[in-house]
């Protein structure tokens, strides 16, 4: 482990990109199969490879308690090295002893993540993480506690360990990305590079692929600049799911690659007959059944971070599967086709299977696909896969009309894509684009702030806001995006200088300062005092020329709340 530590040091103290490959590859080439194996999947900044299930179940207020006791620091002194710092990894190294007889060896770091993975109940692997901890250098305690909260802030990507990989064992990079991307697991590709059969990967199901991205544009001038015949989807507010169905087996993923499953259960079962194992690319959304449409987020917001959703809730809050793309049937990985060709396979896979259609009330033209169309229900049933609708535009005015139209239907905007791109996992380019506007911008006060993380560490970027409510402020949201890095620097000056109370990585400060947030979507939320929350928030920019009796009210909000729900 220390090999291991002291070259993630090296690492991080360069931020040239070939020079953080050379040392990936010069220290992967230094060790053992099984441990480059191993270091492969710690240096992508987890305890365990990507496609498993496995978590450690650990939090990070249980290592800041087990960092405070074994250092022996009031908390006082914790926090004020974590606001140095801005890192709990960076903190233990900072303030835990060195002892006779500290150190540990890689592998046995990999067993013990195990075995904490496999504990029984908190106690027990509070237990084991301690004494893994405990028996670390400092150095050491810093990545173990850096790979258990899944971020080692060395400037290390994935990719990046994908290069080395391909330097270490002299194989094509094209050929370690693809197997990394197939089998999950980081550790295995290495296995496969050194024995020199990369080609041998096949996809693993129920290990979800990175999901194609979209650029933003700001007008339909703008997207036809890129390709002059698109195919134009609406841009629901749902969550963005892959679905992986085999042998009547169905796994719902987010695009943060976490298993939803058990969220959305009425889903499989609209899933699982399919006659070909397959993966698909779509959303979720809560859906209204009687006027054919997705309904705001704000309802299916219910429905999400339980571990069950009761059946009344399923009735109450109907959900549909909308599926726009499929990466993936029968054996045959489809991403390197091209967009035309995966939608032609899509709507023969879903031709024999029960499918909700909606009569055509919308005289733009289709793809001629088999299509979900908006208007009257044929079919109402608990759960649905529904073909999500597809159109076709050329002109500026075409695309603004069936922009106009999304939004009448209470959707975000649009979805423009390039018929001829093949499926990038993980990447934003320019052959998926969207477009959208903001629902809406408040004028709010500033009631406390944060010490941010990364190149922010030192200043107060992460900023609380409030709108009125009588004399009253009461908080509606929190934003740290927005400002240039000169207005962040000068505005942590002027609020350390106006702090009403330390709280160490927090501060309250005096209500005085006026933004302008501009946001796409408000919820209800019990999270803060004004009963809302702003979805995707942004700084727009600061309002020295307002004060805070000028800020905007409840009421707006409660305005603006309720025009998104009609």
């Amino acid at each position: 482990m220390r090999q291991f530590s002291q070259a993630c040091e090296s690492i991080a103290s360069t931020t040239k990109k070939l020079q953080k490959t050379a040392l990936v590859a010069d220290y992967l080439k230094s060790r053992t199969t099984e441990e480059a194996a191993a270091s492969a999947v710690f240096l992508s900044g987890r305890p365990f490879p990507a496609w498993e299930e496995t978590t450690l179940q650990t939090g990070g207020r249980t290592l800041w308690q087990i960092v405070g006791e074994l250092s022996g620091k009031e908390e006082g002194e914790l926090t004020g090295a974590y606001r140095r710092r801005g890192d709990l990894g960076d903190v233990a190294r900072e303030v835990l002893p060195t002892a006779p007889g500290q150190g540990l060896q890689l592998l046995e770091v990999e067993v013990i993540f195990r075995q904490i993975a496999a504990a029984r109940g908190p106690a027990s692997k509070t237990a084991l993480l301690r004494d893994l901890v405990q028996r670390a250098t400092p150095l050491e305690a810093k990545y173990i506690i850096k790979i258990v909260t899944g971020d080692l802030r060395i400037g290390l990507k994935e990719s990046l360990v994908e290069e080395g990989i391909a330097k270490a064992y002299a194989s094509p990079l094209p050929e370690v990305q693809r197997a990394n991307m197939l089998l999950g697991d980081i550790g295995l590709t290495i296995r496969l590079a050194a024995e020199g059969k990369l080609a041998e990967a096949r996809m693993r199901l129920f290990h979800p692929l990175g999901f194609m991205l979209a650029s933003p544009i700001d007008s339909p001038e703008e997207a036809l600049s890129y390709f002059p015949d698109p195919i134009v989807e609406d841009k629901y507010d749902g969550i963005r799911a892959q679905a992986h169905v085999s042998a009547g087996e169905v796994k719902l993923f987010s695009r943060t690659r976490d298993e939803i499953t058990e969220s959305f259960l009425e889903l499989p079962g609209a899933l699982a007959g399919l006659p070909q194992d397959a993966i698909f690319d779509g959303e979720i959304v809560a859906w209204d059944y009687a006027r054919g449409q997705a309904r705001p987020f704000t309802f299916l917001q219910q429905r999400l971070g339980r571990k069950r959703v009761s059946e009344r809730m399923q009735q109450e809050i109907p959900v549909a599967y909308l599926v726009f793309d499929v990466l993936y049937v029968a054996g045959d990985l489809l991403i390197d086709r091209t967009l035309r060709e995966r939608t032609r396979i899509l709507d023969d896979l879903l031709a024999a299977e029960r499918i909700v259609h909606h009569e055509v009330t919308d005289s733009r033209r289709n793809t001629g696909q088999t299509t979900l169309q908006f208007g009257e229900v044929k079919e109402t049933v608990a759960a649905s896969l529904i073909r999500a609708p597809a159109f076709r535009a050329t002109t500026p005015a075409e695309l603004e009309e069936l922009f106009t139209a999304a939004q009448a239907r209470g959707n975000e905007g649009l979805m423009i894509k390039d018929l001829t791109s093949r499926y990038t996992p993980g990447k934003r380019g320019k052959s998926w684009l969207k477009m959208k506007r903001e629902l809406a911008t408040l004028d709010v006060v500033v009631t406390a702030v944060e010490y941010g993380h990364g190149k922010r560490i030192g200043v107060l970027s992460d900023y609380t806001f409030a709108v009125r409510n009588g004399d009253r402020l009461v908080n509606i949201g929190k934003a740290y995006s927005g400002l240039t890095d000169a207005e962040i620097g000068e505005m942590t000056e002027w609020f350390l200088a106006h702090t009403v109370e330390d709280q160490g990585f927090r501060r309250v400060v005096e209500p005085k300062i006026v933004l302008e947030v501009a946001f796409n979507n408000m919820m209800r939320s019990d999270r803060h005092e004004s009963g809302y929350t702003l979805r995707f928030p942004r700084i727009v920019r600061l309002r020295p020329d307002k004060l805070p009796q000028d800020a905007d009210t409840i009421e707006r909000a409660r305005e603006i709340y309720e025009r998104q729900q009609r």
